[in-house]
């Protein structure tokens, strides 16, 4: 046995068969449940031709089909990816051709989509009747090949710096990373087998709700944290986030840790309680955690107003990284607790930080880190690096070292602008207003927002000659990238201010946006 995500999902199966693991609206699967339906859809993709190393896109809602998919995968030591299910038909082709997808699972509400992105791969399959038939004639013997601690995770992220980009993990350096902590039972060298044992012995294990859909790598990873403990992971089904649905289940099922991404979910579970106290009985929640943003101070002391006996906090990481650290409070000062095992604040050098220097470095985590970004190699170079025998991988987050040797974290170090967790990129946003008729040049930055945290907002020169109808821009973009990326606020200026090199002036535009806002 390894520290393979199937080897320990079927030891748990086997260990404790009848705890439930998987909630989705009305829908449950205790751990047989789940492993047998992984089990028998493996045995179908297999008898497709799907084999190890082939890449299975899931462009799905919430639902219990995402968990068997990622399974089924993993039981063949193939591998998900996690496709966005609000991109359009360009970013689907993207998606699917970078990471280079032998099947495809997606629901049959964006079958419009799929056609018109033209994919054709030898499995395609939508969640339903026929899905069902698969399953029912597949059988449930667990005959699959030998897997091994090196299989892939991979999961895609919108990233700072680009277009969507896939992290290759080992099972095996997820698991340590960003899965558990590498101590299942509180042992701190543990063996394969101390996961199911100590589910078994430890009795039910930790209550999840990941709010966030299960495209986003944080929520993919709450769920298998969960169920990695023996515990349950409860999810809204469907394709939007609902607070009352979020509370709904949190006091239903007992939950234990809320997992958030930032202001955008949070900010709404705050006024459902506020508005309804005594509607949910809370009080088995243990934890709200937000990832993949940050939480506001005000969204935060309203929870811990509401919420006395959680604890709130801002988890730190990437899907680069996995768990980093976490922010605990003090008279309203953040203190970022750093994973500082695996954790360094390093110069230009790759050489760490004299506590207490001022000076500005990169965060940097080493051991058990990703192999790199999936088919780009450019990429992976600008984002891991090595010094000596230490391999590290450096997202772009910003920090310093304070004189007792704590770390103060900054923040990310370029333009990505983060809405309600979902990532984007600029340039990406640029490059489609540019194209339209009556636009010469612009320029997009993120500006405040209080429930999403940061919207788009962009700046446009027009064309000298050329009427600029907004209502018009706003279609023609809505037909080339997801609408979370649609800019929020569009500033139409005489000309935009550009470095000599005709590099953009995000300073300037980011300082005229909030001006004009």
């Amino acid at each position: 046995m390894t520290f393979n995500i199937a080897d320990l999902f079927e030891s748990l199966a086997d260990a404790v068969p009848d705890r439930l693991a998987l909630v989705c609206g009305d829908a449950e699967l205790s751990f047989s449940e789940l492993d047998r339906r992984a089990t028998r859809l493996a045995r179908y993709w297999r008898s497709q031709g799907i084999k190890a190393g082939d890449h299975i896109g899931l462009y799905l809602f919430n639902r219990t089909e995402y968990l068997e998919c990622m399974l089924a995968a993993f039981k063949l030591r193939a591998v998900s990816i996690n496709v966005n299910y609000r991109y359009v038909a360009d970013e689907l082709l993207y998606v699917c051709e970078n990471a280079g997808v032998s099947g495809l699972v997606y629901e049959a509400e964006l079958a419009d989509e799929v056609a018109e992105a033209g994919i054709s791969v030898p499995v395609m399959m939508t969640p339903g009747p026929a899905y069902e038939a698969a399953l029912e004639g597949a059988g449930e013997e667990r005959d699959f090949e030998a897997r091994s601690n090196d299989d892939l995770f991979i999961i895609y992220t919108g990233g700072t710096t680009g277009m969507p980009r896939g992290v290759m993990w080992r099972h095996e350096d997820i698991f340590f990373a960003a899965l558990q902590g590498g101590n299942p039972g509180g042992d701190p060298h543990p063996s394969p087998e101390a996961v199911a044992q100590a589910a078994a012995k430890y009795g039910q294990g930790l209550n999840v709700h990941p709010a966030a859909p299960l495209i986003h790598g944080s929520a993919q990873l709450a769920t298998w944290i969960a169920l990695l403990n023996g515990g349950t992971s409860c999810l809204v089904k469907g394709r939007h986030f609902d607070a009352e649905q979020s509370l709904d289940l949190v006091a239903k099922y007992d939950v234990s840790c809320i997992n958030v991404v930032g202001d955008a979910m949070a900010r709404p579970i705050a006024e459902r309680i506020e508005a309804s106290p005594e509607r949910w009985d809370l009080s088995g929640l243990d934890a709200v955690a937000s990832a993949g943003a940050i939480l506001s101070g005000e969204v935060r002391e309203k929870l811990e107003e509401l919420l006395p006996g959680a604890m709130v906090l801002n988890n730190f990481g990437a899907s680069e990284t996995g768990h980093q650290g976490t922010a605990f409070y003090e008279d309203g000062e953040a203190i970022w607790i750093m994973d500082e095992e695996h954790t360094r604040v390093v110069d230009e050098d790759l050489e760490p930080i004299e506590p207490g220097s001022g000076i500005i470095g990169r965060l940097a985590r080493f051991g058990h880190i990703p192999l790199g970004y999936y088919g780009d190699e450019e990429k992976t170079a600008r984002t891991f690096f090595s010094k000596g025998d230490v391999r590290y991988v450096i997202p772009g987050d910003m920090a310093t070292v304070a004189e007792d040797g704590t770390v103060v974290f900054l923040g990310r170090g370029s333009g990505c602008i983060n809405t309600g967790g979902e990532k984007v990129f600029p340039e990406e946003v640029e490059e489609v207003l540019k194209t339209f008729p009556a636009v010469f040049d612009a320029v997009v930055v993120g500006v405040p927002d209080e429930r999403w945290g940061q919207k788009v907002a962009a700046l446009v020169q027009k064309r000298p000659n050329k009427e600029l109808d907004l209502n018009d821009l706003e279609a023609f973009c809505r037909t080339h990238i997801a609408g979370y990326k649609l800019p929020r606020a569009v500033h139409v200026l005489p000309d935009l201010h550009r470095h000599p090199s005709g590099k953009p002036d995000y300073k300037w535009a980011k300082a005229k946006a909030l001006a004009l806002s």
